[in-house]
């Protein structure tokens, strides 16, 4: 019988085949196979056990904070520090895992700039830290896979033409037709540098300090297979694939999702799942829809996607009172395979991307959601079209902002529609990302965009933790509203084995006015009416109309209150939301 180490050598080869086919390369497949699992650790004389096959690494009791590691910060205290007291406070309850956006040293971007992927910025912290928060939360790290710093080590030794990094990066003529190129920023793709071998043309696919890696030299990818063997040394467990779409780069093409990029993401799965068998992978790949579902592959690629559909279809619902495009969309999503699932989320460190809605809302519909987000004091980013104009690419905007009001102005429901978005995320198939502006209600911080020059910023406020603790403690503020009641949801979802990530998603036909789902747990035994009014007006639901079993008790989970099935109707006030559910027969 083939020894496990002789299997996951022979899958290991298989993927280099298929990433480098059109590459010649100095070494053999069975070479660089051989020092990819040195590098992971891998010993032939060891006993391993092969990971199980859509086996889900996840329940219905996990929610992950999305922070940077210096969004909280204490006069004399590393951040970090910090972070895990605000962590262990306020969060340990309903939270169980925590994203800490790259926490390395960086030149830009707030983090995604990486000038050393080796160690913690000290700034922040040590590994020390990272470890002990990684010790009472599953951890979640970025691999900024796609690009590093120019002001980074590598790119020095780039330009000298000698020493490690000296062959890592990726470079183009300007007279190669580049027209097809998928730009998600409007700055010239190619960085003209000086280096010791004459002028080169590096390529830049998001900013020029951000210079792209070369993926067709084995030795940038075992390169990162030691970053994240560094990784799960440390503590992660959730590795997050940043602008994983555009690793691989191929002249006279997108350079967008293709097959070999694809590939990449199986190889490194196949590697951290080996070695970590509770470990995930997430690719972060902001694009239109069809294509960022492909990155589940055949639940042998990324083990979660970003929902990035799901905030401009929300937001966009909830401002225009109609869940005409969000229910189309739900209803066109696939059930994720076992092993497989969607990290859902409404809110990030980046704005609203707006091309996962390409193909999803009219262009009018786009026009009025970047309007009416800018009257609430967005930013706008914008990129390259296919034509050569600007289009809007992603609005910056504090999401507690965003749900000011609707297309008519601002109202008093703002705290309801926030909810309400909430409630709506949290009761989707997939695992509950949640942002720390978005826990806390961090309005925009224009004070930022200011001192910044940046868009994004106006979304990546910094609190003082003791201005935090006051803001908490009184039971007036929208940031105390919102914490409690974001808790109480995230109690409720844990306790149900119908919001499992994997468990049955079906939407409800209930007018435009009234967003409905229903979920039912794997042993079918648990069943949820999900219903949300999206609108100013209180709204009538017919029972009729969900067809609750009139053999079953019913009741709604968020405000106890038993539901009958004799009943005729309901009535949701406006942005109420609704969790019916059955009372399993014991």
């Amino acid at each position: 019988m083939q020894s496990t180490y002789n299997q996951l050598t022979e899958l290991v080869e298989h993927h280099l085949a298929v990433i480098y086919n059109d590459i010649e390369l100095a070494q053999s497949y069975q070479e660089i196979a051989s020092q990819l699992l040195d590098t992971m650790g891998f010993k032939e004389d060891v006993q391993m056990t092969p990971p199980l096959r859509h086996h889900n690494n996840w329940t219905q009791e996990d929610a992950v904070l999305i922070t940077y590691g210096d969004s909280i910060e204490s006069p004399g205290e590393k951040p970090l520090s910090t972070l895990h007291t605000f962590l262990t406070n306020c969060c340990a309850k309903n939270i169980n895992s925590v994203h800490i956006l790259p926490f390395f040293p960086y030149s830009s971007d707030d983090g995604f700039s990486v000038i050393d992927y080796s160690s913690v910025n000290e700034s922040l912290g040590d590994w020390e830290d990272i470890k002990r928060i990684a010790s009472d939360f599953r951890l979640m790290s970025d691999v900024v896979i796609n690009h590093c710093s120019s002001r980074s080590a590598w790119f020095d030794n780039f330009i000298k033409g000698e020493g490690p990094g000296s062959d890592f990066f990726f470079t183009a003529s300007p007279d190669e037709d580049l027209s097809n190129v998928v730009r998600p920023r409007i700055s010239p793709l190619l960085r003209e540098t000086e280096t010791a071998k004459g002028i080169e043309h590096v390529w830049c696919t998001f900013s020029h300090d951000q210079v792209d890696f070369d993926f067709r030299n084995p030795k940038v990818l075992q390169t990162f297979v030691s970053i994240i063997r560094q990784y799960l040394d440390n503590g992660v467990r959730i590795f997050r694939l940043d602008a994983v779409a555009f690793l691989w780069k191929k002249i006279g093409t997108s350079c967008i999702n293709l097959e070999q990029t694809h590939e990449a993401v199986r190889l490194l799965r196949t590697l951290i799942e080996y070695a970590q068998p509770d470990a995930i992978i997430i690719t972060e790949t902001n694009i239109p829809n069809r294509e960022n579902l492909a990155y589940l592959g055949n639940a042998n690629e990324a083990h979660a996607i970003y929902n990035f559909s799901l905030p401009p279809l929300l937001v966009n619902t909830l401002i225009t009172g109609d869940c005409h495009y969000l229910k189309s969309w739900l209803m066109s999503m696939p059930p994720a395979q076992n092993g497989t699932t969607y990290f859902n989320f409404i809110a990030s460190h980046d704005g609203i991307g707006l091309r996962p809605a390409e193909g999803l809302l009219e262009d009018e519909e786009l026009t009025v959601l970047v309007n009416t987000m800018q009257n609430f004091g967005g930013r706008i980013s914008w990129r390259a079209s296919e034509n050569g104009q600007q289009k809007a690419y992603e609005i910056n905007i504090a999401l507690y902002d965003a749900l000011q009001g609707t297309t008519k102005g601002t109202d008093k429901w703002g705290f309801q529609r926030f909810m309400c978005a909430h409630a709506i995320m949290l009761g989707l198939e997939g695992i509950p990302g949640i942002y720390i502006h978005s826990l806390l209600a961090t309005s925009n911080d224009y004070e930022r965009v200011k001192n910044t020059s940046h868009n994004r910023a106006i979304n990546r406020h910094k609190w003082q933790y003791d201005a935090l603790q006051e803001q908490l403690e009184s039971p007036y503020s929208q940031h105390h509203r919102v914490l409690n009641a974001m808790g109480d949801l995230l109690t409720i979802r844990r306790q149900q084995v119908a919001f499992h990530p994997n468990a049955t998603q079906f939407t409800l036909q209930l007018g435009s006015k009234i967003f409905g789902f229903w979920r039912q747990s794997i042993d079918r035994r648990q069943s949820i009416f999900c219903l949300s009014n999206i609108c100013d007006e209180t709204q009538e639901v017919h029972l009729s109309d969900i067809n609750l079993v009139g053999t079953d008790e019913w009741i709604d989970l968020i405000t106890k209150q038993p539901i009958y099935a004799t009943d005729c109707s309901l009535e949701l006030a406006p942005y109420q939301t609704m969790w019916i559910s059955n009372l399993p027969k014991r």
